[in-house]
């Protein structure tokens, strides 16, 4: 068998939890009342913690919540006041590279160091978004410093990126700091994401390494529109990088893999494939975060499916269903977040 597709066959998802783990709030004034999204789990003085993203029709808030065993979600905490960053979407904190080691948080100059991004103007995803890190010394990951400038910005970079900064990855290896982000083109839909590379030595200052996507769509295939969000982790001398691919109708996670963190090998196929209709990812399955755990994988993801009626949801730009934004039907999804387990040999 080829090698990719031996990668794919070892990671590949099919045991879905298929219950939500964490969801929308669905009452007004609430951080999450219309979603949920972006899940970021570690592992922290002995206790699970998953970073996620809400959105309130308005805005992005970023919030912990905490668990004892990865599958029951409570203490939901705001980080960051709305007064002073009223779209701040925290996604990613520096943490330790190995898959089958604990996903604890580790520190680089003595602080834990978070990748944002912010949105210029309030609805979902609206305007071109930049990146920024912020950092604490809090052991309670409560009091996060934003930096004063994006380390990022759209209008900076290639063509390819001037339509807006998404997720970040941060990962540090032998002393050089990678972030590995998503980026689009275009400010409004239609519009391609693919993903990019920046490096630093202090976190500080930043270089774009790549004048071209380090993970490009694949035309006429799941991934032809977005590569995005990326996972990055290291396993068994190999790089991971988990991302979601769409094509216009549903993202689905995949897999690349890298010997050296710059040269990037798609498996041709998902890792994690949309559900069966009236399943809670029955359109996307998508946005990875994936852990060790006992001798299992546990791959985190956000489930989006049609709003029911009385349903918490959200009217995305790009519906789901091949038609852009202010054409064909008008469909509000629901975005929650779930998981999938595989027992596999990794301990």
């Amino acid at each position: 068998m080829h090698k990719d597709g031996e990668n794919r066959i070892r990671w590949k998802q099919t045991d879905k939890l298929g219950t939500v783990l964490l969801a929308p709030a669905g009452v007004a004034d609430a951080y999450d009342s219309q979603g949920v999204d972006c899940p970021f789990v570690f592992l922290h003085n002995d206790r699970y913690y998953m970073l996620h993203v809400g959105f309130d029709g308005t805005g992005y808030r970023t919030a912990l919540a905490e668990s004892t065993n990865l599958l029951d979600w409570s203490g939901r905490r705001l980080l960051f006041a709305k007064e002073k960053n009223p779209r701040i979407a925290g996604v990613w904190v520096l943490r330790e590279n190995d898959l089958t080691g604990n996903p604890v948080l580790k520190k680089a100059f003595g602080k834990y160091w978070m990748v944002v991004h912010s949105y210029p103007r309030e609805g979902y995803e609206q305007g071109p978004a930049s990146i920024s890190l912020a950092w604490t010394e809090d052991e309670a990951l409560e009091d996060w410093h934003l930096l004063p400038e994006a380390i990022l910005r759209p209008e900076e970079g290639n063509p390819w990126e001037r339509g807006g900064l998404y997720k970040g990855c941060l990962v540090e290896n032998k002393g050089k700091f990678f972030l590995f982000y998503n980026a689009k083109d275009r400010d409004s839909w239609p519009w391609t994401e693919q993903i990019g590379l920046a490096v630093s030595d202090d976190l500080f200052h930043w270089e774009r390494a790549v004048t071209e996507p380090i993970l490009s769509v694949s035309p006429g295939s799941w991934d032809s529109l977005f590569t995005s969000d990326p996972f990055v982790v290291r396993h068994e001398g190999r790089w991971l990088m988990f991302y979601y691919g769409y094509d216009g109708i549903h993202a689905q996670d995949g897999l690349a893999v890298s010997d050296d963190l710059w040269h990037w090998t798609k498996c041709a196929e998902p890792v994690l494939r949309v559900g069966n209709p009236g399943e809670i990812d029955d359109r996307h399955a998508h946005k990875p975060c994936v852990i060790a755990h006992k001798g299992a994988l546990y791959h985190f993801y956000c489930a989006v499916r049609e709003a029911q009626p009385g349903q918490a949801g959200t009217r995305s730009e790009t519906s789901g269903d091949g038609s852009t934004g202010g054409e064909g039907p008008v469909r509000t999804e629901y975005r929650c977040i779930t998981a999938a387990t595989r027992i596999v040999n990794i301990v």
